[in-house]
């Protein structure tokens, strides 16, 4: 029966299925959105660059959060826009496993660097006086490239155990790039040992990572509870709150995506979902560090030649 079979070498991104008016106006949102998404991350980058007061180890954590979010976003957006404008939605199958590796390295990374910037805040708050010495640059350094590399790794080990099953059929991928659970749907193989890696996974790069999450953001309000300035408890609640809406946007979607069964919740909202942590993510998060952080909001004033004042 296997050699029967005749192994596909592309396959069919659906996208939304809408009439041309609503693919023309999901082009344009779409669009902004990703524009938006570039230039609020690269903003984000030069201020941390050029602003010497900036160059903190939260800051540093900040610039690689907006690295991944340009990566991330430039990985799945430009294809999805593509197929707006063409007919022809075919992907090859290399390009297809590459984005799915790359997609899932960011997103695991992105994981990560969220716990450290907790652990950063956590740190800072609850141990002022060591925070120099806790936090240092080669501690700093090392976090962000076990980071960057664990989630490699395990974007790896998915790709592989993708790489081990036949695909001769259906060739209809039913989202708007090459999605690890949606790819693995078309496989002609017993696929239980990938979705029960992929559960393992989330629960330890998902659950995990959120828990130390809240247990350092308790630890931190029972720290802020405990100043007495009333200006350093504001600074401290606005550079955490900052934090938290990051933390929430991005596990709240990607628990629902991958911890809940399939059937809870259809393809179409499947689609929706990844869009929060593809899209919408990586365009709030420089409007959230931006609005709610006043050394951010100082330094593009000076950037921008409105405060001269050192």
């Amino acid at each position: 029966m296997e050699n029967n079979q005749t192994l596909i070498t592309e396959f069919i991104l659906l996208g939304f299925p809408t009439g041309p008016e609503m693919q023309l106006f999901l082009l344009i949102i779409f669009s902004v959105l990703y524009i938006f998404t570039l230039l609020g991350n690269a903003a984000i980058l030069a201020l941390i660059c050029l602003d010497f007061r900036l160059h903190t180890p939260m800051y540093f954590f900040l610039s690689h959060l907006a690295i991944v979010d340009i990566s991330y976003a430039s990985n799945n957006v430009p294809k999805m826009l593509g197929n707006f404008l063409n007919k022809n939605r075919t992907i090859s199958f290399g390009p297809c496993i590459t984005q799915t590796f790359l997609y899932m390295a960011f997103a695991h990374t992105e994981c990560l660097i969220l716990v450290v910037m907790s652990y950063d805040r956590y740190v800072a708050i609850c141990h002022p006086l060591r925070y120099t010495v806790i936090m240092s640059w080669r501690l700093c350094t090392t976090l962000a490239i076990i980071s960057w590399l664990f989630g490699s790794l395990l974007a790896l080990v998915h790709v592989l155990l993708l790489l081990r099953l036949p695909f001769c059929g259906p060739q209809e991928v039913n989202h708007f790039f090459c999605e690890l659970l949606s790819v693995l749907r078309l496989a002609c193989a017993d696929t239980r040992l990938n979705q029960l890696v992929i559960f393992i996974a989330s629960v330890f790069i998902l659950v995990g990572p959120l828990v130390l999450v809240l247990v350092s953001y308790m630890h931190i309000l029972h720290a802020i509870l405990r100043i007495q300035s009333g200006e350093g408890r504001k600074k401290a609640f606005s550079t955490c709150s900052s934090h938290l809406c990051v933390v929430g946007l991005f596990f709240g979607s990607a628990i629902v995506m991958y911890m809940t069964p399939n059937s809870s919740h259809p393809e179409e909202q499947q689609k929706i979902l990844s869009l929060f942590y593809s899209l919408f993510n990586p365009t709030l998060n420089p409007l959230i560090y931006s609005l709610r952080n006043s050394e951010v909001k100082g330094a593009l004033r000076r950037a921008l030649g409105k405060d001269r004042s050192m």
